[in-house]
């Protein structure tokens, strides 16, 4: 299995993404890396479930990537649910991000703590596919929880309130390379 080492500058985190049982989802991520077409990402969002301002979120998570404003335009991948693939969003775990119109592009999460809500068929309607989890990090998870820790902003993008406390007040820029 191929592993990526995502550097920060709280240390590096190390995942080891599972192609045999994501084969379409972790070898889109590794054409990302592979492809410098993630030059520019950072950590930018951290869910806690601990509760922020307004609605307490259900998951804890840090969220990195593009950004939302660049994500769309880059190449998505066919859908890969947990339920196919068996894998589960527990701790550690990385999965892509997705929006209910569109399939995941270049977006990516780390599950701190085990996170089944996630999983395809543990919510109703359109979350019901879950999202596609693809690995696992082997090494760092002290810096991912590093990072969920960092301070955020008060403003969501877009002024939308379901986002309140979740964005990063300094993103943490990463530099990914793949580790054969």
């Amino acid at each position: 299995m191929a592993k990526v080492s995502f550097e920060t500058e709280y240390g590096n985190i190390v995942v080891e993404l599972d192609a045999e049982r994501a084969p379409k989802t972790a070898a889109h991520f590794a054409r990302l890396v592979e492809g410098d077409y993630l030059h520019d990402a950072s950590f930018y969002r951290v869910v806690r479930s601990s509760g922020q301002s307004g609605v307490p979120p259900t998951i804890d998570i840090i969220q990195g990537g593009v950004g939302w404003e660049r994500w769309e335009a880059l190449p998505d991948v066919e859908h890969e649910p947990t339920s196919v693939t068996g894998l589960r969003h527990r701790d550690g775990t990385i999965s892509l991000a997705r929006s209910v119109e569109k399939n995941a592009t270049s977006e990516f999460f780390i599950c701190i703590g085990d996170q089944p809500q996630l999983d395809a068929g543990a919510q109703l309607g359109p979350a019901s596919i879950g999202f596609a989890a693809f690995g696992q990090v082997c090494a760092g998870m002290d810096v991912v929880r590093r990072v969920q820790a960092l301070a955020v902003s008060a403003e969501a993008p877009g002024g939308d309130a379901r986002f309140r406390d979740q964005f990063l007040t300094s993103p943490v820029p990463i530099r990914l390379k793949c580790l054969r």
